[in-house]
């Protein structure tokens, strides 16, 4: 393989942005959002028109969702007499300040924070949305992507529907918004019918807080209790954050409608195969969640402890990327024996917004947020985990930094197998032509990144990873990997990721 990749690949991105975020990001996969909502009951003290409670809590919940989605963030709430709405880009505290907490007083909310696929960075396509109806009014919060986005939204247009924005949420949106008219459930039920592809929702009316999750379980979504009431979220790790009590996953295909009565739960369509997204396991969520019974942190672990058994290699210490492939390396070296070191250490304050003006300094931001600690590096032979490689960039310059820190070999290992194929289900892939392992063999990428070694987990070994992890819950969309989604795709889309 020769420089050519790198220079198609980084022409790309420079033709693209113009004020770009560091290196390490574009380097990575990204999940499309997070979502948070919370519900306080009538009968709890703290529900009141001056409460600021549940807007407060959706801030720290969204917080701790953070890592889901650096572009926007908003949150609607319900006070008692409409539905009021904050949202802007940039992170939480870029939108958010005191008073606009103190501002949104009401009792039940949802919030939500965004890393765009479908749609764009535009201020229209922000969430959450908000529709107003006759009978009342809406607001829905989205992570996941529809795969049948563009005929709905023809059918909605040839209906008369006009459009805001160019995000799947407001098809969504204007699907509800369509059957209202007809109760909530059945708007609900007609409208999840007819969306195709991953969605983990949360929509706000003016009597209840409901959640819904799709068919294969894609996205994931888990329903939390606390004192004063209910709680939605993405991760089992934003329920711990305002101190509430994890109760339960939601399932593939149901639907949670939460008011004063409680939890009603109901199923729609037709019983399909859990696929959750295998890379939530990988790199999406918190070491500190458990989604479907699995803990993250634990899978790394597992994931660690297989890659070491698949793919040993005589080394002096193991060192893990941050933080995502932290997990990873000390079960690599708990299976291998040997020693771990937090060799590498992270710049904590260089983040997506950090602007580097030039292509040249753009190319060298992984300088400045990663660097290595040369009393445990120089000399040794080093085994280095990732979580994965997507376009290869910064596994490349990682390497130059623990050489120039005196690493006499680096053997790289990946916990997760080569990412060959794109995602349509809500996660931020290139095009197959910028994955590096689609078109590469796994010796030209270990030349080309310039490691003494390379090697990946298996796709089986790594199932059996997730399945020693919890056996009744296994189930996993491993697309990414294999090219084998849950469900078909349509060509149009299709052939826009595979586009060069």
């Amino acid at each position: 393989m020769s420089e050519n990749f790198y220079q198609k690949n980084e022409s790309r991105k420079a033709n693209s942005m113009c004020c770009v975020h560091d290196e390490d990001w574009h380097d990575k996969l990204h999940d499309e959002c997070g979502v948070f909502g919370i519900y306080i009951t009538k009968d709890s003290s703290a529900r009141n028109l001056e409460s600021t409670d549940a807007a407060a809590l959706t801030y720290y919940g969204l917080n701790a969702l953070q890592h889901r989605g650096q572009a926007s963030a908003g949150i609607a709430v319900y006070d008692g007499e409409q539905i009021k709405l904050k949202k802007g880009a940039g992170l939480l505290g870029d939108v958010f300040k005191r008073n606009d907490i103190n501002d949104l007083k009401g009792f039940s909310t949802i919030g939500h924070v965004r890393y765009p696929t479908a749609g764009g960075e535009g201020a229209e396509n922000i969430q959450p949305m908000v529709a107003q109806m006759k009978l009342g009014t809406v607001a829905v919060a989205h992570n996941g992507q529809l795969v049948n986005y563009e005929p709905l939204r023809e059918m909605l247009e040839e209906s008369g529907c006009t459009f805001n924005s160019s995000s799947d949420t407001e098809v969504i949106v204007k699907l509800i918004a369509r059957s209202y008219k007809k109760g909530l459930d059945r708007a609900l039920t007609d409208t999840i019918q007819m969306i195709k592809g991953s969605f983990a929702l949360c929509m706000l009316t003016e009597k209840a807080l409901v959640g819904a999750r799709d068919p294969n379980g894609i996205r994931p979504l888990c329903l939390g209790k606390f004192e004063n009431g209910w709680i939605l979220s993405s991760e089992s790790c934003a329920i711990d954050a305002v101190n509430g009590t994890f109760v339960r996953d939601i399932h593939p295909g149901e639907i949670v409608i939460i008011n004063d009565d409680g939890v009603l739960s109901f199923e729609f369509g037709e019983k399909t195969s859990k696929r959750s997204c295998i890379f939530e396991y990988v790199y999406f969520a918190r070491p500190d969640s458990v989604i479907d019974g699995v803990a993250v942190q634990e899978a790394r672990l597992k994931m660690g402890e297989t890659l070491a058994k698949e793919n040993p290699v005589p080394a002096d210490i193991v060192v893990g990327v941050p933080d995502s492939g932290l997990g990873a390396a000390l079960g690599y070296s708990l299976a291998s024996g040997v020693p771990y070191s937090n060799a590498i250490v992270k710049n904590k304050y260089i983040g997506r917004t950090f602007i580097a003006p030039t292509q040249g300094e753009r190319e060298n931001l992984v300088f400045l947020k990663l660097n290595a600690i040369k009393s445990d590096l120089d000399g040794k032979r080093v085994v280095v985990i990732d979580d994965s490689i997507v376009r290869g960039t910064t596994s490349r310059r990682l390497i130059q930094i623990l050489r120039r820190a005196g690493a006499k070999e680096v053997h790289f290992r990946v916990s997760s197998p080569p990412v060959k194929f794109p995602c349509y289900f809500g996660i931020d892939t290139p095009s197959r032509a910028e994955l590096i392992s689609s078109c590469h063999d796994v010796e030209d990428i270990r030349k080309e990144i310039g490691a003494d070694s390379l090697a990946f987990i298996s796709v089986e070994g790594m199932l059996e990873a997730l399945r020693s992890c919890s056996p009744e819950n296994f189930g996993f969309c491993k697309g990414c990997f294999t090219g084998e989604y849950p469900m078909s795709v349509p060509c149009e889309l299709s052939g826009k990721k595979l586009e060069e």
